[in-house]
């Protein structure tokens, strides 16, 4: 089961990035008033976040070894870059940038048209960013391939 979960997982972060994106550049480059489309990218946006989320969960308390050795001796995993990040620094960015994300959806939903824009872009912006901080790429301590197969 563990394979098979972090590979949907891994897959699934192009769907969040690309969502977010989506969200960012509607927010950056609309013209006009909040269109439904604006609206829509940016609950595709949460959507593929939620479902992110809802894998990573089940992968970090759940099934993966490598949260399983730093709950064993959680005081040593924060001596190893590894470790920490999977068991503390790619959690707490992920649920920054999903509160985040949630937050910027429901404020700029009860904003009015004017500002809409402007929160799309803060909200999903800094979301993006720190999901992007937060994905182990190629090259750093707990490097994870770009594409994974099952």
């Amino acid at each position: 089961m563990y394979p098979i979960l972090l590979a949907v997982h891994s897959l699934l972060r192009w769907a969040v990035l690309a969502a977010g994106g989506a969200a960012v550049l509607r927010a950056l480059g609309g013209k006009g008033s909040w269109s439904a489309a604006d609206d829509r990218a940016g609950l595709w946006f949460v959507v593929a976040m939620d479902l992110q989320f809802v894998l990573g969960l089940l992968l970090y308390v759940g099934v993966s070894p490598i949260t399983k050795v730093a709950f064993a001796d959680f005081g040593g995993a924060m001596a190893n870059s590894m470790l920490r990040f999977w068991a503390v620094e790619h959690l707490f960015g992920m649920l920054i940038a999903i509160a985040l994300v949630h937050i910027g959806r429901v404020r700029i939903r009860k904003a009015d048209t004017a500002r809409r824009r402007r929160l799309a872009l803060i909200f999903y912006g800094l979301a993006l960013v720190i999901i992007l901080a937060s994905i182990p790429w190629p090259g750093t301590p707990a490097a994870r391939p770009l594409f994974r197969s099952f």
